[in-house]
């Protein structure tokens, strides 16, 4: 771990460059999107905010956030899809950008000639939107949902800043995650992917219903709502993250020469244990865990590279 790493690793906090340091300004947001403004309401507090258990409020900040800090005139997703937090998504692109900068003299890499690709795009399409807003890169996005795809276009269609720099392609064959995405001779500077983290939908529920417990909201339906979201693919596989990234490991062996790095968020600290065996006996070159905070969540993404230091710093000028 570099001393970048460990400082930042130390604190409880945002990334340095992440654009929500501060706490929601409804007024500004409210100001640029009038359609947030019937959500908001002062808290017990007495200061404005919106009930970040409704599904609605929370779309309608998602889309309220990416006008103001990104530019991105449209963004809306179909009921059900997953509308994550904007403020966690930016972290992880931030990172990201960190990491390209150690292979490139500790310049963080810009402009459209820097490729990543999304593994699981999603509706939202965010990490792509804030990666190309915020650095100017070139994404293409995966899902196995037609669906998400197609909602992922509308959205890059509709903003002249996304037409041209994000590209979204249907996975057809779900039981690969590159094969099938990554074409010939194309190569990445870099991969992306927060995995589905439930292993089964059951777990899914009673973690949902444990965490609506905790917070002590009264249920309405057999079973707790997920503000946030999400479909079946976007939530929940079988042996949940730890055989997802581990699969997506092995599989990223064929594709080694053609990638500087290859991530993946983790959720789980257990998780790390599984995946960093299966990155030894894929002969991954290169190991990082680098740990993200934000307020008391502390959250994880893996990166491996099948590449050496020195290969790597000769990726840009290749």
């Amino acid at each position: 771990m570099s001393k970048t790493d460990a400082l930042r690793n130390a604190k409880s906090e945002l990334h340095p460059r992440n654009r929500h340091q501060a706490r929601y300004d409804f007024v500004a947001l409210t100001g640029s999107s009038p359609e947030l403004k019937p959500f908001v309401r002062p808290n017990r507090f007495g200061n404005d905010s919106i009930d970040f258990s409704d599904p609605e409020a929370l779309k309608a900040l998602n889309a309220a956030l990416l006008k103001y800090f990104y530019g991105v005139a449209f963004w809306d997703l179909p009921p059900g899809f997953l509308c994550p937090p904007i403020p966690g998504r930016a972290d992880y692109v931030h990172y990201l950008a960190d990491l390209l900068a150690e292979s490139n003299g500790g310049i963080i890499p810009r402009g459209r000639s820097v490729r990543a690709l999304d593994i699981g795009i999603g509706a939202n399409c965010i990490y792509p939107i804030v990666g190309t807003r915020e650095y100017g890169w070139r994404f293409v996005g995966s899902d196995i949902n037609p669906v998400a795809i197609a909602t992922a276009q509308t959205i890059i269609a509709a903003n002249t800043c996304l037409s041209g720099n994000i590209e979204a392609r249907l996975q057809k064959q779900p039981q690969h995650i590159f094969e099938g995405i990554w074409r010939a001779h194309e190569r990445f500077d870099i991969t992306l992917c927060n995995p589905p983290f439930h292993a089964s939908e059951e777990a899914m529920a009673a973690e949902a219903n444990r965490k609506w417990q905790g917070l002590k909201k009264r249920r309405t339906a057999a079973s707790p709502r997920l503000n946030f979201g999400g479909q079946a693919n976007e939530l929940w596989c079988d042996g949940g993250e730890e055989e997802f990234v581990c699969r997506m490991v092995r599989e990223s062996r064929t594709f080694g020469e053609r990638c500087c790095w290859f991530t993946s968020l983790v959720a789980k600290q257990a998780s790390l244990k599984a995946i960093h065996d299966e990155l030894k006996k894929a002969g991954a070159v290169q190991v990082r865990t680098i740990k993200m905070a934000q307020g008391q969540k502390i959250s994880r993404f893996v990166a491996w590279s099948f590449l050496t230091a020195e290969q790597q710093a000769g990726w840009r000028a290749a």
